[in-house]
């Protein structure tokens, strides 16, 4: 029988997360919270959200970044003598039976990574964000691609994914250096590498939140993400770090992922809201990333 353990990580979260810790329990063997240096106030909130539901916290004292906790979380659960982890994030819930439906799609054919449910927003400018591999790019997945038992996707993005133990010995962890941002796409295109296949089942569901602004652009039917500064300084700088790993992304990829910096560098410099500072993390994540630089941001003047 599998062993599921959920790990949840969390970084000061504006609400109470006894809900998420409360349906994970109920779908899940174990589950471990591992805390990313959130401040005194919020870590009692969670310690006592997790005392409440018999989960186990993990905190790290500071802020490791996403890939570094999950680690964490994930040696913990081989520990545990987990068979599948189920990543979450502190802003998500599963759907009733989501676990279960994840699981069943480790029974299709040819080796399979991970499975992940339909992530769905509850707001104006909803977004699906499942992304299947097209010639040039990881793409939105089509209503009609969605209207399938199984999916095979690009990559998946960690809230949610119900990743097996053998996948993670076999691919290896996430990338720490890479502290946030594109750590669930560079885990993804090493498990395409190393032959394996990663799939969503639209039929299980997630409740989730990315904590950003969106906002809809003329003749655009996707809405756009707007970020804080210090995420554009991340997502500037991973993008190129990807890019320069020739072995690991298509060579289209690499092309069609440059062009995109561009046009995310033109819109998040010319937006009013911190606009300055906007700029600077933009230019520092570029040179950082054209440098190998890599791990937590460093502010420079």
């Amino acid at each position: 029988m599998p062993v599921v353990v959920a790990v949840v990580v969390t970084f000061n979260p504006d609400h109470d997360v006894t809900e998420l810790l409360r349906v994970l329990d109920q779908q899940c063997d174990r589950v471990l919270v591992v805390d990313n240096g959130s401040s005194a106030a919020v870590l009692s909130r969670i310690e006592d959200a997790a005392a409440s539901t018999g989960a186990e916290l993990l905190a790290l004292g500071g802020n490791r970044g996403i890939a570094a906790a999950q680690n964490v979380g994930i040696a913990r659960a081989r520990e545990l003598g987990a068979s599948h982890v189920l990543l979450s994030d502190h802003d998500s819930l599963p759907a009733p039976g989501m676990v279960k439906r994840l699981l069943r799609g480790f029974d299709s054919t040819g080796p399979v990574a991970a499975v992940g449910p339909l992530p769905q927003e509850e707001r104006a400018g909803a977004d699906q964000l499942v992304y299947v591999r097209r010639r040039w790019k990881p793409g939105r997945a089509t209503p009609a691609e969605l209207d399938t038992d199984l999916l095979d996707v690009a990559f998946l993005i960690a809230s949610g994914c119900l990743v097996s133990m053998a996948a993670l010995d076999a691919v290896g962890a996430m990338d720490e250096s890479l502290f946030i941002d594109h750590v669930d796409l560079e885990w993804g295109l090493r498990a395409h590498r190393a032959g394996y296949r990663l799939l969503v089942a639209p039929a299980a569901g997630l409740h989730h939140s990315l904590g950003d602004d969106v906002v809809m652009l003329p003749g655009r039917s996707q809405p756009v993400h707007v970020h804080g500064p210090a995420r554009n300084y991340y997502l500037a700088r991973n993008t190129i770090a990807l890019v320069r790993r020739r072995a690991l992304m298509p060579w289209r990829w690499r092309v069609r992922y440059v062009y995109w910096l561009a046009k995310y560098t033109a819109f998040n410099g010319l937006l009013p809201d911190r606009a300055k500072e906007r700029r600077r993390m933009l230019r520092q994540g570029i040179r950082d990333g054209l440098c190998g630089r890599s791990g937590p941001l460093i502010p420079r003047a």
